[in-house]
């Protein structure tokens, strides 16, 4: 009788493919650029555009100049470019989106050796290089192109004092307020994060817990919970960017760990801090701490040696 073999995982196959994934992940964002443009006009298709071009173009000329294998066909650098142009301003100039973009693939993909070795998000990596670098152009708070009023603060700048009212729970809901393309909408990025769980691209432990997190922790400093997690960039970071399978947890309670931890750094720099947003900075903190987050949660396999 032949001895049982103990070997560690993985040991279920999957027709599953980088491209695939990325294809579902475009599809589920593909309601929030269409809600970026029927909200804030025309130039939004064009910093979208921008963006991914960019984004692709330059993962191309990189593995070409390092003579390295094409991977611009896994789709993963145009889920980059889309993601952060959600992250920009309609009024942001071209130049700068397509710098972004640059920055995330080249710098923060590319050199650290291409998908999966990353440290950090690309595009929230990017959106913070754009916000460091030109913040003039990036808190712009731009509004809807039927609004009454074409200036003032954003739902998050009313929130943290700043002089404007506050939009009704329903315009908050479905974009009729100022901010960046993609984070007003959040019906259009609630259906894309649902239509990513069906498809079982993302699990619900980080997106839940992290809005669940906002709203409890906003609740007890006294802030307006419902209005915290409509506003920002909540739902794109919950739903897209905190569930990044090379820079997340892949454990269940890491999930749960990254989801929490950012949604406690999110409401402290929301209430406590000089910016009015606080997503990109707690995705990009909890990133650096997710190897530390995996080893902590880790299981044994079986029949595996005690660590």
């Amino acid at each position: 009788m032949s001895k049982l073999t103990v070997t560690s995982s993985p040991h279920i196959y999957t027709p599953r493919t980088t491209r695939s994934i990325m294809l579902d992940v475009l599809i589920a964002l593909l309601p929030a650029a269409v809600a970026s443009v029927i909200i804030f006009g025309i130039s939004s298709l064009f910093v979208i555009l921008t963006c991914v071009i960019a984004a692709m173009l330059s993962e191309f000329v990189f593995n070409l100049i390092c003579k390295k294998e094409q991977t611009v066909g896994d789709l993963s650098s145009a889920v980059t470019g889309l993601l952060l142009a959600l992250n920009l301003p309609a009024t942001i100039p071209l130049w700068q989106a397509a710098l972004g973009a640059v920055f995330a693939i080249i710098v923060v993909k590319c050199l650290f050796g291409g998908i999966g070795q990353n440290f950090a998000n690309p595009a929230i990596t990017a959106r913070i290089f754009l916000l460091l670098s030109f913040s003039g152009t990036m808190t712009a708070a731009v509004f809807p192109q039927n609004a009454d009023i074409v200036s003032g603060a954003t739902p998050l700048g009313v929130l943290s004092g700043q002089e404007g009212t506050l939009p009704t729970y329903l315009d908050l809901f479905l974009g009729q307020c100022g901010g960046a393309l993609g984070e007003t909408c959040a019906l259009a990025l609630l259906i894309g994060g649902i239509y990513l769980i069906v498809r079982g691209v993302i699990t619900w432990h980080t997106p839940v817990v992290f809005i669940a997190t906002v709203f409890l922790f906003s609740l007890v400093l006294g802030q307006d919970p419902v209005a915290e997690i409509l506003s920002g960039g909540l739902f794109i970071g919950a739903f897209f960017m905190a569930t990044d399978y090379a820079t997340t947890p892949n454990t269940a309670w890491g999930k749960v760990i990254f989801g929490v931890g950012c949604g406690l750094i999110t409401v402290l720099i929301r209430v406590f801090g000089s910016y009015p947003e606080g997503v990109s900075f707690s995705i990009l903190l909890m990133n650096i701490l997710t190897p530390y987050i995996e080893r902590w949660t880790r299981t044994k396999p079986f029949g595996g040696a005690k660590a």
